[in-house]
């Protein structure tokens, strides 16, 4: 009886041990097919690439200047008096002939009535001397008189004549003073403070009065070094040609298009550079003399230049790469040499070729070169036949 029962206990032991040796196996199964499954590689990551094409470029360079006047003016006073009258508001628009100062005329115009009095005595004088002489003349002619009375008397009538000029004279001289007491503006512009003030003294071509500077159109004066200076003269030829991108006040909302007007005649032999000038236009008058401006003209062009999106090209130390994806898919390092930008691209001048597709988007997902990826094709830069666009110098 006792060995059956021990029996039966062994044959359950041995049942429950297969049941866990099974599912011990089922389990280790399933967990191998997991990991199987989790193996698997996954999917090349997705980066946009841009095809390197080829187009016209014109290199510039930044040069700064100092925003002048056309024209400046510094009023003085012709003649001397007391000021009168100040006729305008510091600092606002006048318009051509607008009347600025005004110097008390009265001595000066009592100084006309004088001298059209002397005038017209003259001119008594003159018309009773050429009585005279027409006198002497007829009786001459008689042999009524001598030669030396007659030639007395056309003496006095050239005299008489001489008296008239010199009293005109005089007259046009006291109106001129007359006039000059009215100062008008000699330009259109902004005027400034008035440096003399009702009531005070003014002494003539002593005294400033005020300033007054042009304003529509103003000048951009800017100096180039020597090489930029004789490069940019062989691109410097046609209208489109001398049209100058400049930026005031080192703000880059303040963009303006200016036309090269002026290349000096000779260098500066103390800088060793050449100066320029462009004119901008300034109807509403925002632009003041003075301001600094950054300006850019072009000194080169490139008739083929290879452009990427500057955010392809990677740094290594002092080196220069970018990541290209060939026919395989497969990114591939290639090292670059960088020029100038356009916009925010970067002309290459080695390393790449036309047609190249170059990662713009994405390459942070590239671990390693040979790394296989999806790429995205996205619009690359403009056409060869587009207009040339601007290269600034590399920072």
């Amino acid at each position: 009886m006792g060995s059956l029962s021990l029996r039966t206990r062994f044959a359950s032991s041995r049942a429950i041990f297969l049941f866990l040796l099974l599912m011990a196996l089922l389990t280790g199964c399933e967990a191998k097919s997991e990991e199987a499954a989790s193996a698997s590689p996954p999917p090349p990551p997705e980066v946009e690439v841009a095809e390197v094409t080829a187009q016209p470029v014109v290199l510039s360079e930044s040069f700064t200047g100092r925003v002048e006047a056309a024209e400046t003016v510094e009023l003085r006073s012709r003649v001397s008096g007391y000021i009168q009258e100040v006729a305008f508001e510091e600092g606002e628009l006048v318009e051509l002939g607008d009347l600025l100062f005004l110097i008390d005329p009265r001595p000066y115009q009592a100084r006309v009535n004088a001298a059209q009095a002397d005038l017209a005595q003259a001119r008594s004088q003159q018309a009773q001397a050429g009585s005279e002489a027409e006198r002497a003349r007829v009786l001459l002619g008689r042999q009524a008189i001598s030669q030396e009375v007659h030639d007395q008397r056309q003496s006095a009538l050239s005299n008489a004549r001489a008296m008239v000029d010199a009293a005109e004279a005089a007259l046009q001289t006291a109106e001129l003073d007359l006039e000059y007491t009215r100062i008008t503006a000699p330009v259109s512009g902004r005027v400034g403070r008035a440096m003399v003030t009702r009531g005070n003294l003014a002494s003539a071509d002593q005294s400033l009065l005020t300033t007054l500077v042009s304003i529509d159109p103003i000048h951009v004066y800017f100096e180039a070094d020597e090489q930029a200076a004789f490069a940019s003269q062989t691109l410097l030829t046609g209208d489109a040609s001398n049209n100058l991108n400049i930026e005031l006040g080192g703000d880059p909302q303040r963009q303006y298009k200016g036309t090269l007007d002026f290349i000096d005649n000779r260098l500066n032999p103390n800088t060793g550079t050449l100066q320029f000038r462009a004119v901008l236009d300034n109807p509403d008058g925002r632009i003041r003399p003075g301001e600094f401006a950054r300006v850019e003209m072009p000194v080169a062009r490139l008739d083929q230049a290879l452009l990427v999106d500057g955010k392809a090209v990677l740094t290594d130390q002092d080196r220069r790469y970018v990541y290209v994806v060939d026919e395989n898919n497969l990114a591939q390092r290639r090292q670059v040499d960088t020029g100038r930008r356009v916009d925010e691209r970067t002309v290459i001048s080695e390393g790449l070729a036309a047609g190249d597709r170059v990662i713009v988007n994405g390459v942070q997902k590239v671990f390693m070169p040979g790394m296989e990826v999806s790429p995205q094709t996205v619009p690359a830069a403009p056409a060869a036949d587009a207009q040339p666009a601007i290269a600034a110098r590399e920072d």
